[in-house]
């Protein structure tokens, strides 16, 4: 075995890059969940709601997600004692989960958003000549055929969000792939540029399948007009 073997054996390698899948599956339905709220706050017929949903997205877009994620933990859980969870690592994880949802749902928000302006304004307007409120006719016409329009960047937010994943270091999520990568290259200093394109290599075999899946569903589900 060579040196460098011996030295990822030491370290749950593979453990941190799941730690980082189940913090981009969990992320992502938060992200999804509360982007699709903004979505429909965003073309509501109220001003308020679209105010409220615009104002959402330009201040989290533009706020670094680091700063997010230390507002959490410093400000939430260490200043007003909210905890998540009784177990000090799942506590954590919720954390870092929330983080990433909250962050990335205003990108979710404007992929949804470009969908619906893929929908023919008639559809819209033949729902409501038949009598059809505002939120049943999106979610009945409108809403189904945004999403379809949107699976590309949608794919895109989904492969920003994994590789954002490793910012729940400071979330203080200790087994994800930054912090091990860190400890590894900290305590086996000649092995830097091979413990980097560990990690690098590893990305890169998450985040392609990603994109020939966005680029084959796009293709499959898009409406044909």
């Amino acid at each position: 075995m060579s040196p460098f073997l011996d030295v990822l054996s030491q370290y749950d390698v593979l453990g941190a890059f799941w730690v980082n899948i189940q913090l981009t599956f969990w992320g992502a339905l938060v992200a999804l969940g509360i982007g699709t709220v903004l979505a429909i706050m965003r073309i509501s017929p109220l001003l308020s709601l679209q105010w409220a949903g615009k104002a959402y997205v330009n201040i989290i877009r533009n706020t670094p997600l680091t700063v997010i994620m230390t507002f959490l933990v410093l400000a939430i859980w260490t200043q007003l004692s909210i905890t998540l969870s009784r177990d000090f690592t799942t506590n954590f994880f919720l954390f870092a989960v929330i983080g990433l949802g909250v962050y990335h749902a205003a990108f979710v928000c404007e992929a949804i958003r470009s969908g619906v302006n893929t929908v023919p304004v008639g559809q819209a307007e033949a729902a409501r000549a038949i009598g059809l409120p505002f939120l049943a006719a999106a979610r009945i016409i409108v809403l189904p055929q945004a999403f379809r329009g949107a699976i590309a960047p949608l794919g895109n937010t989904l492969i920003a969000l994994l590789k954002n994943s490793t910012v729940a270091a400071a979330a203080s999520v200790s087994t994800e792939t930054s912090s091990v990568m860190k400890t590894m290259i900290e305590f086996h200093a000649d092995y830097r540029w091979q413990v980097f394109l560990t990690f690098a290599i590893g990305f890169v075999i998450l985040v392609i399948p990603i994109g020939l899946a966005t680029t084959w569903l796009s293709s499959r589900l898009a409406v044909r007009r």
